[in-house]
């Protein structure tokens, strides 16, 4: 009699939605089969003693993309993908990016075709907008968003930034044709006024980064952004929130059932400004926008992760590397304003949270599972992906909390030639990982192919036009 299952990862820690299962898991056609005691397979995984996760879901990666500094990501989409499954990432969203003048399509044409060649694990793509006097550009967005791109991404900053007026005008269209708008929000007058006013009093080192984006720019354009959402009743995610007070912001624009979501990133959960301030010009490994804030904006977003006002921590994967092709691009000795911002993420994000979160017991192994897997599955609308049930793809990470690593000076599998994490030892190492039910990492090694992974069509989002306001807020509302 020929065994039930295909696959059947046996005596493990299972952690779903609704509990924490001592048993077994069964993989059939490359799906999740049953949760269970005493499961038969033609293959079988023992997971004793170890931590079986579902994949991690990664929203926010930038690969093989220009920046708006006219500087190429160190990653194709093979070695980042590499990189994410060797962290146990087994779904990304990254940046098909408009240029100036471009026609969407032809921008998403280009990065799919990328995509397709080079990405190991599975994907999708936010419309990332830089101009919308292009021709035709709402009916061409209103397209792509129906066939399947339901995300789009705008600035408030930088060379790519878009006007409030344009930005309305994104979110009018997001409305109709059902799409969420993630945004970077950053009062661009402030940074500008700050940097100028830094580089004419000589302050260009990398620390003067972190000065040149005062807190108030971030707090500034999340209230701002918070308004937009509330008159149009548009989905709106805020990306890399870095400040205690852009959390109260969000957190009472929730409360009055604004469609708002956000995001912080481990960079900011783990580290502060002080990083910057190395020897030389070696600050600039860690510079990233917004910058690194203090041990009490810390704990403030921690908080935010335990109440829910936060729902994903991404990577904000943004790699350079430290020579003339990335952060030293304008030579040895660079000024602030001249050094790309970004540190790579994509493999790290699951082992620092990890460790925090499971072996660390700061919220615990199935709030782990929602914010780097299941949240940002369902918000973004991706199909079958970021849960340990029935139906759902089989994308397994297996977690051994008993073994720890110290992180190396270039032990991550990116292009980037550096880890932001040097010398930091992390408790919990990811040592098989699936991807649609067949392993793609083994024990450690690396086992997919260049082209294997595949483009996630999203029929909807997971979020409402409008969430349920909190009853605090009513209550100071006069309210039941």
């Amino acid at each position: 009699m020929a065994d039930p299952f295909d696959l059947v990862i046996r005596g493990g820690r299972i952690v779903t939605q609704s509990s924490v299962i001592d048993g077994d898991l069964a993989i059939s056609d490359g799906r999740i089969a049953m949760i269970g005691k005493d499961l038969s397979g033609a293959e079988e995984i023992n997971a004793s003693g170890r931590w079986v996760m579902p994949g991690g879901v990664d929203p926010h990666c930038h690969i093989e993309q220009i920046s708006g500094m006219g500087v190429m990501n160190a990653d194709t989409f093979k070695t980042a993908t590499k990189s994410a499954a060797m962290g146990g990432t087994t779904s990304v969203i990254s940046f098909a990016a408009q240029a100036h003048g471009q026609p969407l399509a032809e921008a998403l044409d280009d990065y799919a075709a990328r995509a397709k060649r080079g990405a190991m694990v599975d994907h999708a793509f936010h419309l990332s907008i830089s101009d919308t006097s292009v021709d035709r550009f709402f009916d061409d967005l209103g397209k792509l968003v129906e066939a399947g791109h339901r995300s789009i991404k705008v600035f408030t900053t930088y060379n790519i930034k878009l006007s409030d007026r344009a930005i309305l005008d994104i979110l009018a269209a997001a409305k109709v044709h059902g799409a969420l708008v993630c945004v970077h929000a950053e009062n661009d007058g402030l940074i500008g006024w700050t940097k100028e006013a830094l580089v004419a009093a000589g302050l260009t080192r990398p620390e003067h980064h972190a000065i040149s984006h005062p807190r108030l720019a971030e707090i500034e354009a999340v209230e701002r952004l918070c308004r937009f959402a509330e008159f149009f009743a548009t989905p709106v995610m805020l990306f890399h929130i870095s400040t205690a007070e852009a959390l109260e912001a969000i957190r009472n624009a929730r409360g009055r059932g604004v469609p708002i979501w956000a995001e912080t990133c481990p960079h900011y959960l783990f580290m502060t400004a002080e990083v910057l301030q190395r020897d030389g010009i070696e600050g600039a490994k860690w510079m990233c926008s917004p910058p690194q804030r203090t041990v009490g904006d810390q704990e403030a977003l921690w908080g935010a992760l335990d109440r829910g006002d936060l729902q994903v921590v991404s990577s904000d994967h943004a790699p350079y590397r430290f020579d003339e092709t990335g952060k030293l691009r304008a030579g040895e000795a660079p000024t602030f304003p001249e050094i790309a911002n970004g540190l790579p993420g994509l493999e790290p994000r699951l082992a620092l949270m990890f460790d925090a979160m499971v072996a660390g017991d700061r919220l615990g192994a199935q709030a782990f599972a929602r914010v780097t897997a299941s949240e940002p599955a369902r918000i973004y609308g991706l199909p079958r992906k970021g849960q340990i049930a029935p139906g759902f793809d089989a994308d397994i990470a297996i977690w051994n909390a008993e073994e720890s690593r110290t992180y190396g000076a270039n032990d991550l599998h990116d292009n980037v030639g550096y880890n932001p994490w040097e010398g930091r030892t992390v408790q919990g190492v990811v040592e098989t990982v699936l991807l649609r039910g067949k392993p793609i990492v083994r024990e450690g090694e690396f086992l997919g192919e260049p082209g294997q992974g595949q483009w996630l069509h999203r029929e909807s989002l997971g979020v409402e036009a409008r969430i349920q306001p909190a009853p605090e807020y009513l209550a100071t509302q006069g309210g039941a």
